[in-house]
């Protein structure tokens, strides 16, 4: 297996989207995935994950992984977390962007009055309108159940919108309604759309991580499936966009892998990095 940094390659920083992307959209990680990746951090090259995850939920594939060194992006780039196994947890927050939340909030409940709500605070406590589908928050055994109100009272890190009821075009058509304003924001699937202070995505993060990892911009590499993921795509040197996303995805890519299902990460990478 090569190195990293031999024949002139420096190690590179490869910042991987989770849902669609490491893992299935029933939380599996195959282990041709795990292991190709796990041959990456070898070799030398820094895994990120960054995904819309919270936290915790980041925290999760990285401890499926075994990453304990590096960083982590969360919540669309608004949480930026440290691992390194001497802290107490075996990771910190190095920095948490937030924002008011309730102009927002209601501008959705206006515009999709059934829909459920989720608000992350700087402290990584997140607080719920009601309880979400089943595996469609990572730990949510943690998440406060409070009335609606309640949500606006908090600074926010991310909001989450989910809308059970309707189809995707509708929901679609709703979001555009609502014109949210002073925030960043991303529709994905199943109803769902993410909301981050304005300006902040999972690129944002990682123009912070690479100094820090002393990376050169050349030398980066992202992959995902998510609308979430464009500006990361567009950011990175190079980029992956799993077969399974949508064309806007794959026309923000430098490279369209297999499907999920395929373990299209696994083999875009092994090609990459010639693993």
């Amino acid at each position: 297996m090569r190195q990293a940094g031999q024949n002139g390659a420096g190690p590179k920083l490869i910042a991987l989207d989770v849902d669609g992307t490491i893992v299935d959209y029933d939380n599996r990680l195959s282990e041709r995935q795990r292991s190709v990746l796990r041959a990456a951090v070898d070799a030398g090259h820094h895994v990120v994950i960054a995904t819309g995850r919270s936290a915790h939920g980041a925290l999760e594939t990285a401890n499926r992984l075994d990453l304990t060194h590096g960083y982590v992006v969360a919540s669309n780039g608004a949480v930026l977390l440290r691992l390194d196994p001497e802290l107490e947890h075996g990771w910190e927050v190095i920095r948490a962007e937030t924002f008011d939340p309730a102009d927002a909030l209601d501008r959705m409940s206006e515009v999709l009055p059934t829909a459920l709500y989720m608000v992350e605070d700087a402290n990584l406590v997140r607080y719920a309108s009601g309880e979400f589908p089943d595996n469609e928050l990572a730990d949510m055994d943690s998440m406060e159940i409070v009335p609606f109100d309640e949500l606006r009272a908090h600074r926010a890190t991310r909001i989450v919108l989910r809308e059970p009821n309707g189809t995707t075009e509708e929901f679609q058509e709703a979001v555009e309604r609502i014109g949210l304003h002073g925030v960043s924001y991303a529709v994905g699937w199943s109803n769902w759309l993410d909301i981050a202070p304005d300006g902040v995505s999972k690129a944002h993060g990682l123009e912070i991580i690479a100094p820090l990892l002393e990376v050169d911009h050349a030398d980066t590499i992202s992959a995902g499936d998510g609308l979430n993921d464009l500006e990361m795509l567009g950011w990175t040197a190079q980029s992956i966009a799993m077969g399974q996303a949508r064309d806007v995805v794959k026309e923000a890519a430098t490279l369209v892998a297999g499907p999920i299902e395929e373990d299209g990460l696994a083999t875009a990478l092994e090609s990459l990095l010639e693993l």
